[in-house]
């Protein structure tokens, strides 16, 4: 039973699962890489259940861990903390961002795979990836809440993915398997189940300052369990 989380990384994503883990009732360690005072502010919103450490610390301190970093740093994720533990990937392959990565580009390789292979002795499973981290704070709903929504997950090991889809469920949301790893592609950017199906249609015609404040005040739209498996099997090797 997962009573700590370990977060690597505590931007967006980060804060969001932080959040939701707070409030579940679990114990949250933060981390990033300009090192804990930098996650003053955050530990002090999250109260007593949260304290900020270095990423070893995170990582050895979970009982689940969520890595969450931009893709091109997953290398710099703490082999030996993290050995023998469930490593959540939460990363994306944005190429503008990340630099190309030939394996990726290739269909040779899935991120999470390419994050699997750096943390040999973990075992990753793919999760929170396909959710823009706004909704994800706040569509998360009791067990049985009729407007309850699903999430995607992906990996390789059997009992791993067990852990998560334990968590998410403490978390507020149902979760979908979809998968190994190699299908975790089907929850990548540009596939049809990746953010969009979880926000409300967008007003034409918004300025900047009218769609920021439309992206912060729009609650997210419930995706289904039933729904995630549809969009997932609408995904094409295009995608």
């Amino acid at each position: 039973m997962t009573k700590t989380l370990g977060l690597i990384g505590s931007g967006m994503i980060g804060g969001a699962v932080a959040r939701l883990a707070v409030a579940a009732g679990l114990d949250v360690v933060l981390s990033n890489s300009r090192g804990p005072e930098t996650l003053a502010d955050l530990v002090a919103e999250l109260g007593d259940h949260a304290r900020a450490a270095t990423p070893e610390g995170a990582a050895q301190a979970g009982d689940l861990v969520v890595a969450t970093v931009p893709l091109k740093a997953h290398d710099r994720l703490p082999v030996a903390a993290l050995a023998g533990k469930t490593v959540i990937d939460t990363m994306n392959y944005y190429p503008d961002r990340d630099g190309r990565l030939a394996e990726l580009d290739s269909g040779e390789l899935t991120s999470s795979a390419l994050v699997q292979r750096h943390l040999a002795d973990s075992r990753v499973v793919k999760a929170f990836n396909n959710i823009d981290f706004r909704r994800l704070a706040t569509s998360a709903r009791p067990s049985g809440a009729p407007d309850r929504g699903a999430l995607p997950i992906a990996g390789d090991d059997p009992g791993a993915k067990d852990e998560v889809v334990r968590l998410l469920d403490t978390l507020g949301y149902d979760a979908v398997d979809i998968g190994t790893l190699a299908d975790s592609r089907r929850s990548q950017p540009g596939t049809p189940v990746y953010v969009q199906p979880y926000m409300a249609p967008r007003p034409e015609g918004l300025s900047q300052e009218e769609a920021q404040r439309w992206f912060f005040e729009t609650p997210g739209v419930p995706v289904s369990a039933d729904r995630v498996r549809e969009l997932v099997d609408a995904t094409t090797s295009e995608n």
